[in-house]
């Protein structure tokens, strides 16, 4: 068990560091051009893949809480504050449903007309 470990664990990492190379962005690789990285990690497995995790790759410390970083939209108090204002709908769609809304009521009525037979309705001869 312990041989096909030591079988197993480089060639996870050369996996790992290789498909890292091959998804990481051209302006993040640092050092040597990407397709060198490829070819270093992969000719040089345990080495390459090492080399590539600690120099190859540029290594952003994550944004907690500063300026641009995500937050849930129930932290938000912009979204929170465009939920009371109405929503985040264009006024535009407001005036267009309520449109609809009266030519929906009119449609309603017509057809209620058409069944008590009331003249008016366009449809008699």
């Amino acid at each position: 068990m312990l041989r096909a470990l030591l079988f197993i664990l480089p060639l996870a990492l050369m996996i790992y560091a290789f498909i890292d190379c091959l998804n990481t962005p051209e302006e993040e690789v640092k050092h040597l051009p990407k397709p060198v990285w490829a070819i270093v990690v992969l000719l040089f497995s345990i080495v390459g893949a090492v080399g590539w995790i600690v120099a190859g790759k540029e290594r952003r410390p994550r944004n907690r809480g500063g300026a641009g970083a995500w937050v849930a939209p129930d932290d938000n108090p912009e979204f929170l504050d465009s939920l009371k204002s109405g929503g985040n709908a264009p006024k535009g769609d407001d005036d267009l449903l309520k449109d609809w809304e009266a030519d929906l009521r009119r449609r309603e009525e017509e057809l209620k007309r058409r069944e008590r037979g009331e003249p008016g309705t366009g449809t008699e001869s």
